[in-house]
């Protein structure tokens, strides 16, 4: 592995307070792989055999019942999944397939378990990744419950807008089929949801996403930092 990718790693709170010699035996026993557009990592329902770090490119998260799919989560570097799985050495509740061609590191899980109870560091931090994950899904629950459609695109469209930095055009990282059902909506409804924003100021054009006035989208998404604030 190349040392920026493990100060990348390193950098990770998962990471960042393990003891050196327990981080260098993770790194050495992971395996870092490239992967094209289109790949399916993990199916739900198989052992969990490791734990994925995402070094570079996306990753979506899915789950499929009775015909039908759904996006769960999109993981970008550097991110891991699934933990719980790992932790409990049971089955994967989720999919995963490789929206670009990225660099995943994994871990074998057995190894991820026992450096978790010999470093006491680690188990802190895993129990630190274990609770913000719960409450990631708390918010997610709320922000599909408690809004419309259009309510949820407006405010993913300021936190990406404030993910990059304010700056302008916003780029949609991944198809819009794919967002739309990371949303919780159809292709019809994420269409239509575009088409109630742009009198909020918002334009959109393939990928990219204008905020012509801005002070008008968020009037219109009233974001809650006990939704959208990643950090609460």
């Amino acid at each position: 592995m190349r040392h920026e990718d493990a100060a990348a790693v390193r950098a990770m709170k998962l990471f960042r307070d393990v003891r050196d010699d327990s981080f260098a035996e993770l790194i050495a026993a992971g395996f870092l792989q490239r992967f094209p557009p289109g790949v399916t990592l993990i199916h739900e329902n198989e052992p969990a055999d490791f734990l994925h770090v995402v070094i570079e490119g996306l990753v979506e998260m899915y789950a499929a019942s009775g015909g039908r799919e759904t996006t769960i989560d999109l993981v970008r570097p550097v991110g891991v999944f699934i933990l719980a799985a790992v932790l409990n050495d049971q089955v994967y509740l989720q999919s995963a397939r490789t929206l670009e061609k990225a660099r995943i590191l994994m871990v074998p899980a057995a190894r991820v378990r026992s450096t978790m109870m010999s470093d006491p560091d680690f188990m802190q931090a895993v129990v630190i990744e274990l609770a913000r994950d719960y409450r990631r899904s708390i918010k997610d629950l709320k922000n599909q419950k408690l809004r419309t459609g259009a309510e949820r695109l407006a405010n993913w469209i300021l936190r990406c807008e404030a993910e990059q930095g304010g700056v302008a055009p916003i780029e949609i990282i991944c198809e819009k089929r794919v967002l739309a059902s990371r949303l919780g909506m159809t292709p019809e409804n994420l269409s239509r949801a575009f088409a109630t924003l742009r009198a909020h100021g918002v334009a959109v054009k393939g990928s990219r996403i204008e905020l012509t006035q801005p002070n008008f989208l968020a009037r219109f998404a009233n974001p809650n930092p006990l939704i959208d604030d990643p950090e609460k």
